[in-house]
């Protein structure tokens, strides 16, 4: 008998919604929430049940009775740093979330509302690979001065589905693998997965690594500090050319890569010359990722929205096919991830790991 799951993923101003019977979805949606509804609250947590009201009836009016769900899965929010995997929705978590200690997010919703409709039926709940799994090693947390520390804050639940996907095409399990996943979307992320452990990784959140579509990536911090002191610029100033309004919408005046690309096809020098940096860096920090993983690296895996771009992967694939073999995966699919997170456990396959306000590791 294959099991039924309910998967839940908030966005900032959507809330998508799944069914899945087994490894097949079988039925999907994505409400929209426009901002006039979303301002009547003060909080994310005042959401819970206005969203959770949604998933209900979307359950309703597609005659999926709540008796017959096996388990509900959310995506993971702000939690304090945790190892991968899939771990049970607990008071200990909603609470966490819920007083959001480590920030605002629409997924911090994602927990909460899985226990709430998961306790109505007495099922579990679960939340799978949020953007805060911290597996690094001890030697990438070290910044370079002791008030400083490398944060682990990426693509997490995206990287870890891909890389166990490319495993298994390969015949092979994900905990015997060695990858370097580069996910390029808004944000960018550049991982090593050393034997199932996402052991280095940039801070794709507050500027690391690469610039992209939005963010600045690493910064001359000289210059930075030059800048942030100058008394032109605010500290809220300062964190948009971080991200939001840094990278290529800096350079170009938009976010869109379709657009870059469009630019690029009409014979435009600038946006070529930035795309191409752009794709230079992330190229560089995939290399330096070899390093990490001793040269020995199974797959080079390009993922996210941008992946789907042909000039990128091109560009990249000539820079460092010398790796090992690149595997794309274009998109960043949550919602199957999360449900097959829930599977494992269902299955036997994965034991579920219990949350903390104390490291996981």
């Amino acid at each position: 008998m294959a099991y039924r799951v309910l998967v839940i993923n908030p966005g900032s101003t959507s809330t998508k919604i799944a069914i899945y019977e087994g490894e097949t979805e079988a039925v999907r949606m994505t409400l929209k929430h426009s901002e006039a509804e979303l301002s009547r609250f003060t909080t994310m947590a005042d959401q819970h049940e206005y969203r959770e009201t949604f998933v209900l009836k979307f359950l309703e009016e597609n005659n999926i009775s709540l008796s017959s769900i096996n388990a509900v899965v959310g995506r993971g929010g702000l939690l304090n740093p945790l190892a991968g995997g899939t771990y049970k929705v607990n008071d200990e978590m909603c609470a966490f979330l819920k007083a959001a200690k480590r920030g605002e997010h629409a997924s911090n919703l994602g927990a909460m509302i899985a226990k709430s409709i998961a306790d109505r039926i007495d099922v579990p709940s679960f939340i799978v690979d949020p953007v805060v799994v911290d597996e690094l090693s001890v030697d990438a947390r070290y910044a370079g001065h002791p008030l400083f520390e490398r944060i682990s804050i990426f693509h997490a639940l995206n990287q870890k589905a891909v890389a166990r996907l490319c495993a298994s095409r390969i015949g092979k399990r994900y905990e015997d693998c060695n990858f370097i996943v580069a996910h390029i979307g808004g944000g960018i992320s550049i991982g090593a997965h050393s034997r199932g452990k996402i052991i280095d990784v940039n801070n794709a959140l507050d500027g690391d690594g690469p610039f992209s579509a939005e963010r600045s990536g690493g910064l001359p911090t000289g210059q930075l500090v030059e800048v942030c002191f100058s008394g032109k610029h605010t500290k809220q100033d300062v964190k948009k050319m971080l991200k939001g309004k840094g990278g290529v919408v800096a350079y170009l005046g938009t976010n869109d890569m379709i657009e870059v690309e469009k630019r690029i096809d009409n014979k435009d020098a600038k946006a070529l010359e930035v795309f191409n940096a752009m794709c230079y860096q992330i190229s560089k920090d995939i290399g330096a990722c070899a390093s990490v993983l001793d040269g020995v690296v199974d797959r080079v895996i390009i993922t996210g929205g941008v992946a789907n771009d042909k000039r990128l992967v091109d560009y990249i694939s000539k820079k460092v096919s010398f790796i090992a073999p690149i595997e794309v995966y274009p998109g960043e699919e949550e919602m199957r991830p999360l449900a097959l997170g829930a599977l494992r456990v269902l299955n036997g396959e994965e034991k579920a790991k219990e949350y903390t306000f104390t490291k996981e590791n």
